[in-house]
């Protein structure tokens, strides 16, 4: 039996989901981060966040934090602030899940949502905007900076690359998600320096300007950005997967169907990736796939047909066509 003291220290880092038939001849495992109280694999980043601001003295009892988040970081930094008895403002926009929004309030957040698309379409740049004026107007106003703050990739250097070699060993592929680009750049770092070997590859969104590609509207939060984080260093990975959402829809709901596990967004877009590039993976190696969230929080959309066929069309609804191997019994 295990007992913690906080509830943001139940960080379950050594979860990983066998997924037999997606890679013919080929081990595939998806870490699962989703199954934590915040719901996500940000709270790792919120503790990392908080944690780092105590240690350099930015932040003392009653102190207030800002943040921009499309939703996970929000929910995570709302359980953390909450249980530490910190304030907490989460500047988000329309794209963030409703579900989301309610447990960022119901945790005693104040909720700012901007709805003023930024010059490259996305919102980023605008939730940017308003808090650097709200930090102007108010020097005590910690901005924790998940775009920019080096505690971001380094928790998920000692934690999430670290527990994932610990865990399976000898690694061939990662595919990680890029949106803050803290996640990324903290396990490439890692594997850079204790396995050289593996490959790392980037998964991004079509629409994203992390890379240098041409922005477009975005509709699945979680992945992408309208402004590139200055985490970033591109020389850090092997390859970038760029996935049309449509395809990250498709690989929810495939696995939903194949494996009975709700994933979300980001995870669909990781698999998609995984799935595309399929036939350039070597029989007999080992894949790791990094799940971020599951899809409790994407039932009204990625899961709704409604929602899906409005914005990607109802060809977005068709199954993945994937050959399968049996699955043993």
């Amino acid at each position: 039996m295990t007992i913690h003291d906080k509830a943001y220290d139940i960080i379950t880092d050594d979860i990983f989901l066998s997924l037999p038939g997606e890679l013919p001849g080929s081990e595939l495992f998806l870490k699962i981060e989703g199954l934590n109280p915040a719901g996500s694999i940000k709270l790792k980043t919120a503790v990392g966040l908080v944690s780092d601001a105590e240690l350099q003295g930015l932040l003392r009892p009653g102190g207030r934090v800002i943040e921009s988040s499309s939703g996970n970081l929000g929910v995570a930094l709302s359980m953390v602030c909450a249980a530490k008895g910190y304030r907490f403002t989460c500047v988000t926009d329309p794209n963030a899940s409703a579900q989301n929004v309610a447990a960022m309030k119901a945790l005693g957040t104040q909720v700012i949502v901007v709805d003023e698309r930024d010059a490259n379409g996305g919102y980023l740049g605008s939730r940017i905007a308003l808090i650097k004026r709200l930090v102007a107007e108010d020097p005590d106003l910690l901005w924790t900076n998940q775009y920019g703050n080096p505690a971001n990739p380094r928790i998920h250097s000692v934690r999430t690359a670290a527990s994932t070699m610990a865990r399976i060993g000898p690694i061939d592929y990662l595919f990680v998600g890029a949106g803050t680009t803290g996640t990324l750049m903290g396990c490439a770092e890692y594997f850079r320096r204790f396995s050289p070997r593996t490959r790392i590859i980037a998964v991004d969104t079509e629409g994203s300007v992390t890379f240098g590609g041409p922005s477009r509207t975005r509709y699945i939060p979680g992945l992408g950005t309208s402004r590139r984080p200055e985490l970033l260093q591109p020389q850090l990975v092997d390859e970038v997967a760029l996935v049309d959402e449509r395809d990250a829809v498709r690989a929810c709901r495939a696995m939903a169907r194949r494996h009975g596990i709700l994933v979300g967004g980001s995870t669909g877009s990781v698999l998609a990736a995984v799935i595309e590039r399929a036939d350039a993976i070597p029989t007999g190696s080992r894949t790791v796939a990094l799940s971020p969230d599951l899809g409790d929080r994407y039932l009204s959309t990625v899961y709704d047909d409604t929602w899906v066929a409005a914005r990607f069309g109802v060809e977005a609804l068709e199954p993945v066509d994937q050959p399968q191997l049996p699955v043993p019994l």
